[in-house]
């Protein structure tokens, strides 16, 4: 892995805001999945290559890495996402850190606890009990109504049919399908069912939740409500989310930090600004080259000192995306105050350079 992401996690601005007391949910340390022949020779053939092998030695090995020596931290509460190209290697290290995939060699923490020395009966009950997954194709029963699909993994938890029905309903009602969970999926929409998906993750209150391209399946319009239906059960449910996209305008929409994976590797981990203003390499340069900007910046990446007796005609926080208020500013003609969460006047933002920003974007 590249030096440049540990030196741009420590840039970052999750820590340096409100984000740098979280604690690390889920943690790994030098990743690897490699398929070929037999497990055990491929854990023999890092160890010989000290765990950093080249693309040349893997070929002539007949060895095919899927994940390249990947580390990260998820923090608690995070939205974290992990996007690349086709093939980049991001749906397999999801399986991998949800253990549905057993990485070939690495160290994969879960609230301090080794996962990967954990026994298959101890793992099962983690999986059952603290993590949960949504999948791109719904993979719901077809035979099950939408209560009998929510009320599944409790069933197969043990719950007792009145608590796992009870709860159930409690989970089709935050995802907005109340009055339908006597429904069978071939009656709903794509995005209904994909609700149905959700709710059937969370009734077993997951704390480590992931989503494996979950909208890419729907057309745009959908998409768009289901990103807005996801956001909202964050700010109420507030899990930590391993979210996999391969659409950036998607990522930037969501995520609170994104790693960006190329050829199995990550590439370079940070918050959507981040990645767009300081990219590590030329590959994440030419990968966000064509983000809107004014999406992407705050107005911390553009405020001035501020300046006593201006007339302003507003106020916006640091992170406040450029897009969230431009239209404001330019129509009230005045610089907007930005206001740390204190109160105190940190910066102010000007007509100008938001104007700027906007005849870039477009």
């Amino acid at each position: 892995m590249s030096e440049s992401v540990t030196a741009n996690q420590s840039a970052s601005p999750l820590s340096a805001d409100s984000d740098d007391d979280r604690s690390v949910k889920l943690s790994c340390k030098g990743l690897w999945k490699i398929f070929g022949d037999d497990a055990d020779e491929a854990r023999e053939f890092l160890e010989r290559y000290g765990g950093r092998p080249s693309s040349e030695a893997l070929d002539k090995a007949g060895l095919t890495p899927a994940v390249r020596d990947a580390s990260l931290d998820v923090h608690d509460g995070e939205i974290f996402v992990i996007m690349g190209l086709s093939g980049s290697g991001k749906s397999t290290i999801i399986r991998c850190l949800s253990l549905l995939l057993q990485p070939t060699v690495g160290e994969l923490v879960f609230e301090g606890q080794d996962l990967l020395a954990c026994s298959r009966k101890e793992l099962i009950d983690i999986r059952r009990h603290k993590m949960g997954m949504v999948f791109q194709h719904f993979a719901l029963l077809p035979h099950l109504t939408v209560l009998g699909n929510v009320t599944f993994p409790l069933e197969i938890q043990g719950v007792d049919r009145a608590t796992r029905e009870q709860r159930a309903m409690e989970v089709i009602e935050l995802v907005g399908l109340g009055g339908r969970e006597l429904d069978f999926p071939r009656a709903l929409s794509g995005g209904q069912q994909q609700r149905v998906g959700i709710a059937r993750s969370l009734a077993s209150e997951p704390e480590l939740w992931f989503l494996d391209e979950p909208f890419s399946a729907l057309d745009p319009l959908i998409r768009r409500e289901m990103q807005d239906e996801f956001l909202r059960l964050q700010r109420l449910l507030h899990k930590s989310i391993v979210f996999i996209t391969h659409d950036f305008d998607e990522a930037i929409r969501l995520a609170d930090r994104i790693a960006i994976m190329n050829q199995g590797e990550i590439v370079q981990v940070g918050t959507p600004e981040d990645l767009v203003v300081r990219p590590a390499t030329p590959y994440v340069e030419e990968f966000t080259r064509n983000v809107a900007r004014s999406k992407v910046l705050s107005a911390r990446s553009i405020m001035t000192a501020p300046v006593d007796g201006t007339d302003y005609g507003g106020e916006v926080k640091p992170g406040d995306r450029i897009s969230s208020f431009a239209g404001d500013l330019v129509a009230s003609g005045k610089p907007f105050v930005v206001v740390n969460r204190r109160g105190t006047r940190i910066g102010q933002v000007d007509r100008e350079a938001v104007i700027a920003i906007l005849a870039e974007s477009a």
